[in-house]
Order: structure tokens, then C-alpha cells, then sequence
């Protein structure tokens, strides 16, 4: 190199600027490969290929530059300051013999956020030239005219893209991917195995694996455990990347080089991929899950990172079928479980078993036991020594007797419109799928930006035997019933369930003053009277009012429907404020009422083993008739009796969702 005599008073001008002060500068760079169309990566070296290579500028080909530009790594000559020198030593380099340029552009923007640049000079000027003699162009004796060197610069640059260096290609063409898993082990690796492979065999969903490497996780090893051929880790393809956590050098008992390793690497293969969710185990190491944790926190795309228990896994393969738009939500839903108590024990401990048996996914589950004031000794003891490991325990208990009434529609409130309660009397019991099905609905119909379904209220966890709104309660099976379209659909009902159902916010809020506006002791001064409805009878019933609710303003809950009537929640039946109540003219017959737990994965049964679109969902009135949406609200509409009055053709009720209040008239 023989630089100009003005090439130091220009690159000390740029470098002193605030734009440039962290950056190292040159005269002549590199950009490296681009994509082909294989989706592979060819050699940097590859002759007449518009993907590979291009030295900026090269006279050779009449290419110069007229303003600063960034390159991938700058060759012969280097411009920065003495502290930026040291990011050469963080990691061992890859090779001694060559790539000394590519190791130092790569290390700087993976540990200290510097780009390399290339200065532009006046073609008329020798003095502001890097090379003013252009020996560069020329010389024969160069480290890349021998092919065992271009090789080894090959595989160093596919090693840096595939920890994090993001390149020329990867800033101009940004990627989007479904998944990106992270394995520190081999172990981790065979859990996450399963919905690696369920994801990459979805059509339309992309997902990577990232590895420790090095002493932890070695790429080949982990191949191999995936049952791939290793050659995937030579290839210069997406697929896997071998961080080689281990490449920090210095011999240390310290947690810091593994957390900037993973941390460092992370944020720019996230940065390079736009994932939807970083997936990893729940017990991972904690400097991996806090690295994984910042990395994921610096895309601005909004990149959720999902923790799962190893033995939850295999039960979440649905999570490749929800859309990539609805991944980032996975982490915003807050479920609680409300249980309503007061003196059935033993019926307490066997709900309590069968929560304490189900997958949680990782998520946070607070869990509250609202007692009347009539609690006996015994269920006390039961709910004061309750262990619950998936989040906070409350205890409520009354010092006036409310009633059932009070007891469960008191017994949650929103605290945000991601808050959603699961309400639950103490002779229920729940299947340990139950919490899964919460949330793959909640995914697919309620937290995906492109499903719009204000209609839905609820999602239930119990199937119906009968129709319990009418005087004869006929038997009811939804498998006959949907068989012509599928006989395990999942459907939508307008029919609220007090068996087991996760209510949500902002219908919730809706249903408390509406409540409030519409209690009386007597159900016969009740302005709301159902054409040929039982309900318009009830007296000590909570779901009266929300039943009258949904059916003035066309809501509807979700409800399961899988062989045999087997739910995710049962109903034993036990004695207490409706079931065997002294003045109840309705016989309870308990075989009408008890359904089989649901044990197996429930996606086996769905249609296409996955919950169909909003669109294909049969939906029901009041009377397990096939209405359409705008059906129900037609005939809530034409009712009249909700709390305003509204055009009982094409009007019902709207309300403001933050405080439950009824705000206008609205056309549907």
C-alpha cells in the first residue's frame, strides 16, 4: 500500500466526526456474497457470479466510489482508534493464516457496534488515494491466489454470518423466519427436537436451530441428535448455527464470557432473521436465558422468547400451525384461576390435584380461593397449605354470606385488557390439557392481528350434554350434530358456561354493570325475558344476566367437541347451592352432566389436527340452532330490551370496553 499525502488528513477528518468516531475507516473494502437462489451462499471467490464478492473500489473493473460506504471488512489498510484495537483479541480468531480484516470488521460490530467504512477519493488526485500506486490491483503475490487460503476465507466468513455478523446482504435484505430455537446442550437439542422438526415440516413456516458449539453443544453432535446428515454444518446454508460459545478466549470460572457469547451472537442472528419467537427450555442455563432474554429485547420487530418446560414440548406442536403475525403475542395473555369455595374439601383437593397435574407452558398462573363466610375448618386447612409453583396464591374469604351469586361474579376483575379469568367451582375437575387449549385458542382467534372476532366472550372448557334452556333439556351430542362438516369441530355457542370457562376482560367489565343495572331479587320484574327461554325463571343464577347479555348483543363462547363429550373440565355434580337446594324443581340427573376427561393430546382430533379458521367455526343460538353471527345479533336487535334503545333492525348495544359502560347505538 503507498497512501496518498492526504489520505491521513482525510480519514483523521472523518473519524473526528460524531458519525464516525466508532467505526474503523479505509480506502478499499469488501462486500461479501449475497443469497443465490438455491438459498445458498457461494464462494467469495466465485468467478463472473453477480452473488459473490466485490472490492470497492476496483479500478480493475471501473468501479469507484463518490461518498463513504459501508463494507462487509476493509483489506491492506486500516484507520481507527487504539481502543477499538482490542475487539481483534475478544474471540479466538478462526484461523492464523489469513482473514486478520474480516475478523477485525467482524468482531467490532459484534462486540462494540462499529462499522467499517471506505472513504471516497478524487479519481483525479493521487494524493487522496489509498493505494496511489494500485499495487493492489496488480500484485501476483497474494494470500487469495492459492485455493486452499480462499477455503479457509470461505468458511471464516460463513462462520461469522452464522454467528451473528450482519452483513451487507443481511442489512439490505432483511429475513423473516417463524422460529429461532437455542440449544446449550445436546440434551436441549433432543427436547426441542420434536417442534423444531414440526415447525420446519409446516408449509409456510421457517425455523432455525442455534447451538453453543465448542465444549457444550457440538455442531455435528447436535446434527446428529436431529437426525440430520453433519455436512449441514459445513454448508453454506441457513439451517443450523454453531455459536462456538466457547471462542471467547481466557480461561475463566466466570458466567460473563458465556452471556456475551450467546448474547452477543443472539442479537445478531435476530437482528439478520426477524424471528417471531426464540424458543428455548425452561430450565436452560440462567446466563443463557438472561442473554436470550437482552438479545431478544433489542428487535424492534418485536421478537417474543418463549421459555417451555421440557415435559410441555411435544404437547405444543400446534404451535407451528397459528400464524407467524400472532408468534410475538405469545407472552402478553395473563390467565388466572379463580376458584369458588366453601365447604367441600375433599371436592377442593380433587380440583386442586388436577390442576396441580397440567401443562403450563412456562406461563405465570395466579391463582385465587374466594371464600364465603360460612368456610369450614377443613377446606380452610385445604387452601392454606395448597402448593402452587406457577405463580402468586390469594386468599378472599367473606365476612358476610353473599351467596353464590356474589361468589363467582366477584370472585375476578380484570386488571388490564391481557387479563383473563378462569372461573371455577370447587366440584369441577380439569383435564391436564386444559391450560393448552386456553392458549392455542387465545392465539389463534384472539391474539392474531388478522382475526377480527369482537363476538367472542368466552372460551369454554366443558362440552354439554343437553340443552339446558329449554323446559324438556333434551340430550344434545355436537359430534352427530357437526358431523357433515367435521365430527370434532370446535364451535361457537351463545351459550355461556359456568363448568369451567376463561372469561374475557373487556366482555367482563361489560357484564358487571350490566349486572349492576339489571339485578332484582325477583327474575319476574327483569325487563329482559327471552322468547321460550327457561332462563327467564332463574333467580339465584349469575349466568341468568350473562346469558341475557350475550344474547342482546350477539356474543358467543368458544366450546370444545371431541369423542365421547370428553372436555378439558367435568362437573361432579356434588350438593351445594343449586344441586339438591330445597326449593330446585329440577331434577339433576348426574350422567347428564359428567363428561370424560380429555387425557390425549386434543390435536389429534381437531380438523387437520389444528383449530380451523374463525371463518369455518358453525356457530349456535341460545337453542343449539345453527345461526350465523350476524343472526344472533339480529335477534338480540329485534328483542329490544337491552339497556338502551336501539333500532331493532340493525342496531344493538356498544360500550366502552375500559369501563364496561354502555356508550351508543351500533350498526352490525
Amino acid at each position: 500500500m503507498i497512501p496518498g499525502k492526504k489520505m491521513l488528513q482525510m480519514l483523521s477528518h472523518v473519524a473526528g466526526t460524531e458519525k464516525y468516531e466508532n467505526s474503523v475507516l479505509g480506502s478499499i473494502g469488501r462486500i461479501l456474497p449475497f443469497r443465490q437462489k438455491d438459498f445458498t451462499f457461494p464462494s467469495y471467490r466465485k468467478f463472473r457470479s453477480k452473488e459473490a464478492g466485490l472490492y470497492l473500489p476496483d479500478p480493475a473493473y471501473d468501479i469507484t466510489l463518490d461518498r463513504i460506504l459501508q463494507v462487509d471488512f476493509l483489506s491492506s489498510s486500516w484507520f481507527l482508534s487504539a481502543e477499538l484495537v482490542k475487539a481483534l483479541f475478544i474471540e479466538k480468531p478462526f484461523t492464523f493464516s489469513t482473514g486478520e480484516d474480516l475478523h477485525l470488521s467482524y468482531q467490532l460490530q459484534k462486540y462494540r457496534n462499529a462499522g467499517s467504512f471506505v472513504l471516497p477519493v478524487d479519481p483525479n488526485d493521487k494524493e487522496t488515494w489509498g493505494d496511489s500506486e494500485h499495487r493492489l490491483a496488480y500484485v501476483s503475490e497474494t494470500t487469495v491466489i492459492f485455493k486452499n487460503i480462499v477455503e479457509v476465507r470461505d468458511n471464516q466468513w460463513w462462520k461469522a454470518l452464522s454467528t451473528g455478523y450482519v452483513t451487507q446482504w443481511a442489512a439490505m435484505y432483511p429475513q423473516k423466519i417463524d422460529a429461532l430455537f437455542y440449544a446449550h446442550s445436546i440434551d436441549e437439542v433432543k427436547a426441542l427436537g420434536p417442534l423444531l422438526e414440526k415447525f420446519r415440516g409446516t408449509v409456510g413456516k421457517k425455523a432455525y436451530i442455534a447451538v453453543s458449539g465448542g465444549k457444550f453443544c457440538p455442531c455435528e453432535d447436535a446434527a446428529s441428535a436431529l437426525r440430520w446428515p453433519k455436512v449441514v454444518c459445513k454448508e453454506r446454508r441457513f439451517k443450523i448455527f454453531d455459536l462456538e460459545v466457547g471462542a471467547i478466549l481466557g480461561v475463566s470460572n466466570s458466567e460473563v464470557p458465556v452471556f456475551q457469547a450467546v448474547y452477543s451472537s443472539m442479537k445478531g442472528l435476530i437482528k439478520i432473521h426477524n424471528p417471531s419467537v426464540v424458543i428455548t427450555v425452561a430450565d436452560a442455563d440462567p446466563n443463557v436465558k438472561k442473554a436470550l432474554k437482552m438479545a431478544t429485547e433489542t428487535n424492534s420487530n418485536g421478537t417474543a422468547l418463549v421459555l417451555l418446560p421440557r415435559a410441555s414440548i411435544s404437547k405444543v406442536l400446534w404451535m407451528a400451525d397459528l400464524r407467524s403475525t400472532a408468534l410475538p403475542n405469545w407472552n402478553k395473555m395473563r390467565v388466572s384461576v379463580n376458584i369458588i369455595t366453601q365447604n367441600r374439601a375433599q371436592s377442593l383437593l380433587r380440583l386442586l390435584r388436577s390442576l396441580s397435574n397440567a401443562y403450563y407452558l412456562g406461563d405465570e398462573i395466579s391463582l385465587s380461593f374466594n371464600m364465603d363466610s360460612k368456610v369450614d375448618e377443613e377446606t380452610i386447612n385445604v387452601v392454606s397449605t395448597f402448593d402452587w409453583p406457577h405463580g402468586p396464591k390469594t386468599l378472599r374469604r367473606r365476612i358476610i354470606q353473599g351467596g353464590l351469586i356474589r361468589a363467582v361474579s366477584e370472585s375476578w376483575y380484570p386488571a388490564s385488557d391481557d387479563d383473563f379469568g378462569l372461573l371455577l367451582e370447587d366440584d369441577i375437575e380439569v383435564s391436564p390439557y386444559y391450560f393448552l387449549w386456553i392458549k392455542y385458542a387465545l392465539l389463534a382467534y384472539h391474539y392474531d392481528p388478522q382475526v377480527s372476532f369482537p363476538e367472542l366472550s368466552s372460551i369454554s372448557l366443558y362440552t354439554p350434554k343437553i340443552v339446558e334452556v329449554v323446559k324438556e333439556r333434551p340430550k344434545w351430542n355436537p359430534t352427530d350434530f357437526f358431523k357433515q362438516i367435521h365430527p370434532h369441530t370446535p364451535y361457537l355457542h351463545q351459550l355461556p358456561c359456568s363448568w369451567g370457562a376463561v372469561f374475557f376482560p373487556k366482555q367482563w367489565r361489560e357484564f358487571y354493570v350490566y349486572m349492576n343495572m339489571r339485578f332484582t331479587e325477583n327474575a319476574k320484574a327483569n325487563p329482559v325475558q327471552i322468547p321460550k327461554s327457561r332462563t327467564n325463571g332463574w333467580q339465584a343464577s349469575w349466568k341468568k344476566f350473562l346469558i341475557d347479555m350475550m344474547y342482546l348483543r350477539g356474543y358467543v363462547s368458544l366450546y370444545p367437541n371431541f369423542p365421547n363429550q370428553s372436555s378439558f373440565s367435568t362437573n361432579h355434580m356434588e350438593p351445594g347451592a343449586h344441586i339438591a337446594a330445597k326449593d330446585n324443581v329440577v331434577k339433576h340427573n348426574k350422567t347428564d352432566f359428567e363428561v370424560p376427561l380429555l387425557m390425549d393430546d386434543f390435536r389429534n382430533f381437531l380438523p387437520n389436527q389444528k383449530l380451523p379458521p374463525l371463518s369455518k367455526l358453525p356457530s349456535l343460538n341460545l337453542f343449539n340452532m345453527p345461526v350465523s353471527l350476524k343472526g344472533l345479533k339480529a335477534a338480540g336487535a329485534k328483542l329490544g330490551q337491552d339497556v338502551l334503545r336501539c333500532n331493532n333492525v340493525s342496531e344493538i348495544v356498544a360500550v366502552n370496553h375500559q369501563t364496561g359502560l354502555p356508550a351508543r347505538c351500533m350498526k352490525f
